[in-house]
Order: C-alpha cells, then structure tokens, then sequence
C-alpha cells in the first residue's frame, strides 16, 4: 500500500492534467505488436459493481468468485479491506481471463481495464486542496498503443469504452471509501470491517444478510425497494451504501420501524455493524 500511495503523490506532483476535452492518441488491437502483455503482472484493484458484473457474467455466486479470482491484501495503514484480481500462478502471471484472442469477459470487464490508458485523480484523493478532478495518461513502457494514430478526446473515449455507469456506480463506493470518518483516523472494528467487506464485494451474502434476519423486521424498508434489492444487484448496492452510512459511520440513513421498542432501538444500532 506504500508503493499505491507514493504513485499517487507522483501523480498529483508531476503528471499533466487532463481535461475532458483534452486530446491524446491511442489505439489497442490483435496486430499491435505488444498485444495483451499489458494484461499481464497488473494489479487491479476490483470496485464493487466490477464484482458484479464479473460475477453474473461467469455465472457465480459472489463468494465463488471471491474465492476463485481474488486477492484481500492486508497493509496496516488500510482504514478498509481492498479486493485485488487474483492473476494467474504461472511465469506470466496473467489475468485469468485473458486469451489468445483477448478479454474474454470484455463487455463486463473492470472499470480499470476501460479506462486505461487514462486515469482518475478524484478530489478527496488529492492532498492539493483546490485541485478538482483530473484525468493523467499511464505510462505503461510496455504499451505500443500510444503509438497509434487514433485521435480520441478524453470524453470521446470514455463514452466509447463504456466507462460512464462503472463511474456512475463508482460514486458509491467512494462514498464510503473516502468518507470523512476515515480522514478523521477513525479505526472499523471488526465487526463493521466484516460488514463493509459483505455489502461492498459479497453482495449475495448481503442479500442473505437482509432477508434471512431479522432485518426487515427492524428497519423501515418501503416494498418498492425490497423488490428491487431481492433481485438486483446494483438496486442492493445503492441500497447498501445508504446502509454503510448507517452502521459504519451513524448517519441517518435508515429509519428503525416504529413498533421497535425505544429501549431496543439503541442495541439495534449498536448491532447494526454485526452479521
């Protein structure tokens, strides 16, 4: 994590900024000479809606696909666990889902691999105040896409790689990632630690998590919603931060049902960052 947060600060210190209007060339394809080497000994850290989408697309269960393609990497400075691709455990060390012809899961692959070559600094990352949001290129020796002549404005190729509701999805996670609390050198306990790593990667235990307990008998959850969250993912996870809000961090984002007893409704938050 050391490593994560000194790129940052050589990103914010020395790469040129880019706007959306900003212009650069770049151009991937099979006859590229340096084709899927970039897919190869990466690390890219999974949001997530990746995870969703991942694992829906290969038809697992989010704990399947925790176990069978990630990494939980564990640093002391980290305020929350981070999932990582598990790549693969050969010479290469290449993504497990990489072949011949290319990405396997393209249409769902992860907002990391959409974006490059370009990335984000958001505002709550930057220790510059004053400084907005910025896109930077990423300077991979390796790549011969740069090369290219295809001309693309950074908003031209996000909308072209379809990054713009991994981003819209993305806005969720932050909310939780960069929140105040963790700004404050506020420590999770254990418990919410468990409870941040369910609703953020193991969105089917969530959902067991909130129809399988007595959650719906404590907390008031209009039918509209619990519809929704019963069958959809990305519903679960909206529904999930404003939960996260809650129980991590106290913020009146759920409302105890009425009929609770008052002298229950305090336990009710105390537990609420309890599986």
């Amino acid at each position: 994590m050391k490593e994560i947060e000194n790129l940052k600060e050589t990103i914010l210190k020395d790469y040129p900024k880019l706007g959306k209007g900003s212009e650069f060339d770049f151009r991937c394809h099979k006859d590229v000479s340096c084709f899927n080497m970039c897919c190869s000994d990466v690390n890219i850290f999974l949001t997530p809606y990746d995870i969703v989408r991942l694992k829906n697309r290969l038809k697992m269960t989010s704990q399947g696909f925790l176990d069978r393609y990630t990494l939980l990497p564990i640093d002391e400075s980290q305020n929350y666990p981070v999932v990582m691709l598990k790549m693969e455990d050969d010479e290469k060390k290449a993504c497990p889902f990489v072949g011949s012809a290319g990405c396997t899961v393209y249409s769902d692959r992860p907002w990391a691999c959409r974006m490059f070559p370009l990335g984000v600094a958001s505002p709550k990352e930057d220790s510059q105040k004053g400084t907005s949001e910025f896109y930077f290129m990423i300077e991979e020796p390796v790549c011969k896409g740069y090369a290219e002549k295809k001309r693309w404005t950074v908003d031209q190729w996000v909308k072209d790689q379809g990054v713009e509701h991994y981003s819209e999805m993305g806005e969720l996670f932050k909310e939780i990632s960069l929140h105040d609390y963790f700004k404050e050198k506020k420590q999770l306990t254990p418990a919410k630690l468990e409870m941040f790593y369910t609703v953020c990667y193991n969105i089917d235990r969530f959902r067991e998590f909130v129809f399988e307990s007595t959650f719906l008998k404590r907390f008031d959850v209009d039918e509209e919603t619990v519809a929704e969250i019963r069958k959809d993912d990305e519903e679960l996870l909206k529904f999930g931060t404003n939960w996260l809000k809650f129980c991590l961090f106290g913020e009146k984002t759920m409302r105890v049902k009425s009929d609770v007893p008052t002298q229950r409704q305090a336990a009710v938050s105390t537990q609420a960052g309890q599986l």
